[in-house]
């Protein structure tokens, strides 16, 4: 059962807790982003304080153990409320830099030696501290099994060359999450180390400038003989691809959420512009084309959606949906992109202009079919787990 409750959805997925979670997001949004997200994106990013109010709020917890200052460990479809109402920012780019704990994080809270996890999870769950993930290297996005930046052992210290790009929050993360080769070539020969943006040897880029996601720092990472202490290996060496495909799940769950959300809001806009919008002296929406045109968009919305909160589903049950999450993400992030190019259409030269939210969410929704493996990556990944 589905009941559309004011502008968010309730279903048999969410609890009375979930909907509580996700009014405090929502309070959160309209209170401290809503009033200032058009300078933040023009700025091209937003306050640092931003994370301590998250952090205050107890959003940025959200999946993590209460042990280390989380709550609703385990609890998916908590997450999923949240990040819906996050989205609601209406910029792809402020979730996605204050979301980079969500990637940079998990591995140092479940592998890490406990007294680094304690020591670097919690202030980052307070919002004190900024957490990104560092995998992809200039030479190769999707192919991490032949990443290049090397780490040697040196007695107490691991030494670390090489580069990373594309990384969220690259400017400003205090902590990153570093895959580095420790052995051999191939899958096999990964780890991953905990690096500090103050260890010598390491560098960050100028920001690079994108097509979407304004509101979020991106930068490439420098590492010319990094000395990082070795009980800053996250799990064992040469085990850092498995967490990496772990990681991977989830994050690409998260990038369906984004998906459906950025084409729900396009949805809404759209709506609302062509009751509005006069010509040949009714309301636009008043055409059978553009109200034909609508239908279908909400329709691939939907769909989108409640394919993603089965897949949230499985994962909620313990089960290792690699091959629907895969799927989820491909169909949501397809979705985006038709529903927000038909939101631009429909408010014609205003949809161009960037006062209209449905021309953010359009530039945004493309990295969703880049980002945590392609489109292409994703039919290979399907197709190997139908053993094609």
């Amino acid at each position: 059962m589905i009941l559309i409750t004011g502008s968010f959805t309730v279903s048999d997925y969410f609890n009375g807790t979930h909907e509580q979670v996700r009014q405090s997001a929502r309070k959160f949004i309209a209170t401290h982003v809503l009033p200032y997200i058009d300078d933040w994106e023009e700025a091209g990013e937003f306050p640092r304080e931003l994370y301590k109010k998250a952090g205050d709020a107890g959003l940025l917890g959200v999946g993590f153990p209460e042990s280390l200052g989380g709550v609703g460990e385990g609890d998916v479809f908590m997450k999923v409320a949240v990040s819906e109402e996050l989205m609601r920012s209406t910029s792809g780019g402020l979730v996605a830099g204050l979301g980079s704990l969500d990637i940079g994080l998990p591995p140092v809270a479940k592998w890490a030696r406990p007294e680094i996890k304690e020591a670097i999870v919690p202030p980052v769950l307070r919002g004190e501290k900024i957490a990104a993930l560092a995998v992809t290297e200039p030479g190769g996005g999707s192919d991490v099994a032949s990443l290049k930046t090397r780490a040697v052992r040196d007695g107490d210290h691991y030494i670390v060359n090489g580069s990373k790009t594309f990384i969220t929050s690259g400017i400003r993360a205090d902590h990153y999450t570093v895959a580095v080769r420790t052995g051999g070539e191939g899958h096999g020969g990964i780890s991953l180390l905990l690096i500090d943006r103050d260890m010598p040897g390491f560098s960050t880029g100028k920001k690079l400038r994108k097509m979407g996601w304004w509101a979020s720092d991106t930068a490439e990472l420098f590492f010319e003989d990094c000395r990082v202490p070795a009980n800053r290996l996250i799990g064992a060496e040469n085990a850092g691809f498995i967490a990496i495909m772990s990681n991977f799940l989830f994050e690409r769950l998260s990038l369906s959420i984004m998906a459906y959300m950025t084409a729900e809001i396009a949805l809404e806009a759209a709506m609302a512009w062509a009751g509005q919008r006069q010509a040949f002296g009714r309301p636009v929406k008043g055409f059978q084309v553009t109200r034909h045109k609508l239908v279908d968009m909400a329709t691939q919305v939907d769909v989108a959606r409640e394919y993603t909160y089965r897949c949230a589903a499985l994962m909620q049950a313990g089960k290792n949906p690699i091959k629907q999450v895969a799927m989820a993400k491909n169909f949501a992030v397809d979705v985006c992109e038709k529903v927000t190019r038909e939101a631009v259409q429909i408010h014609g030269g205003m949809g161009y202009m960037r006062e209209s939210v449905v021309e953010r969410l359009y530039r945004d929704g493309k990295i969703l079919s880049i980002g945590g493996g392609t489109d292409e990556i994703m039919k290979e990944l399907i197709a190997k787990q139908m053993r094609l």
